[in-house]
């Protein structure tokens, strides 16, 4: 809407259009002035009036076409019409209003009636006007709306998925450096903790599903807080197997230690599961292997689902390692050992041969670390 409303007054005759003209100019609006139906539609274009005050009776387009040229093509922006003529019978109102016109008056124009029906038009148009822009307002906002839900769902998918294998604090940690370049393939010293039910075999054979579900669960839903409050990167777990890293995508100061801490926090929680799955007569313990050395590292997989994966003897160590441990057992390697001396409570179990390595490894038996470093 222009301030003030901007009128155009449509008309062959310059005597009416100077009229009318002089009339509203005294009510404070602007006026254009056309004096054929082509003219009126060029008008339209050009100024795109508030109003038009059309005449009926006019040459190469009388007022009824151009109003229905108005209304059915979509290149005129809605303008109100009032219809000024000389034709007052009911036939010409119902045509005239058929036609698209919005309001109706006959000449000779009376003043106060041509006044009341420009404002109260005005007003309707200010009202369009004004819905028009809300509406625009509002399909700005949805798309806005609709952009901002799309990027929260990939933000969502990219959690989720540094979520399967990193601790929520870690995830995070990634996305906001918008560094993701970190899971790419690559080589690095880490420590990797493999842990293991010990008589989860024969158990798996003898109980009902619903209970080997059930004790699933609990055991990972114990162990993968812990991962969690650890900062551990979960490389996998198949059943009662779970392998974690440390250092691993990002640095660690004492991967050794950190591991045994975890491994130790595990042994804990288990035994208290395990003394309530005993009452139940479900005879289950805990055994963890853990090893240090270099791996190569990186995600693999495939579109949509993909997993962050350790591939070299270091991983296959601590599996041998975890294969070999006793309930209540975390079995270390030498590196290990080293890294964690002065810290813990040892005891050498000796040179162990492992499956797959052609030579014995010495490998020790973590008792406990010193309280300070609990």
């Amino acid at each position: 809407m222009h301030d003030p409303p901007l009128i155009l007054i449509a008309d062959d005759h310059e005597a009416n259009r100077d009229i009318l003209e002089q009339r509203l100019k005294a009510q404070g609006y602007d006026l254009v002035q056309a004096e054929d139906g082509e003219q009126t539609l060029q008008a339209v274009l050009q100024h795109q009036p508030d109003l038009i005050l059309l005449d009926v009776m006019m040459p190469k387009l009388d007022g009824f076409e151009v109003c229905r040229r108005l209304r059915s093509d979509p290149q005129y922006p809605y303008v109100p019409v009032i219809l000024v003529t000389a034709k007052s019978e009911t036939r010409d109102i119902v045509a005239g209003l058929n036609a698209g016109g919005d309001e109706y008056l006959t000449k000779p124009v009376d003043q106060a009636a041509l006044v009341a029906r420009v404002r109260s038009i005005l007003r309707q148009k200010a009202l369009y006007d004004q819905v028009q822009a809300q509406a625009t307002e509002l399909a700005s906002w949805n798309e806005t709306l609709e952009r901002r839900v799309t990027d929260q769902l990939v933000e969502i998918e990219r959690v989720s998925r540094l979520k399967r294998f990193l601790a929520p604090q870690i995830a995070e940690l990634i996305l906001s450096s918008g560094d993701e370049h970190l899971l790419e393939s690559h080589r690095r010293n880490v420590t990797v903790m493999f842990c293991e039910l010990r008589g989860f075999t024969a158990f798996a054979e003898g109980a009902a599903p619903e209970e080997v579900w059930e004790i699933l669960g609990e055991y990972h839903t114990g162990l993968g807080a812990l991962i969690h409050k650890f900062q551990g990167t979960l490389e996998r777990f198949i059943g009662d197997g779970l392998m974690v890293l440390f250092n691993d995508p990002l640095p660690c100061p004492d991967p050794s230690l950190q591991a045994v801490r975890l491994a130790l926090a595990m042994r804990d929680s288990i035994g208290q599961l395990a003394a309530k799955w005993a009452r139940a007569g479900h005879e289950l313990g805990f055994g963890v292997g853990i090893s240090n050395g270099y791996a190569t590292i990186g995600r693999i997989g495939f579109e949509g689902r993909s997993d962050y994966t350790v591939i070299g003897s270091v991983a296959d160590a601590a599996v041998r390692l975890c294969g070999e441990a006793q309930n209540g057992q975390i079995l270390v390697d030498a590196k290990v050992r080293t890294a964690i001396e002065g810290h813990a409570d040892l005891d050498a179990v000796g040179d162990l041969v492992l499956k797959d390595f052609q030579r014995p490894l010495a490998v020790f038996n973590v008792r406990s670390l010193h309280a300070v470093e609990r």
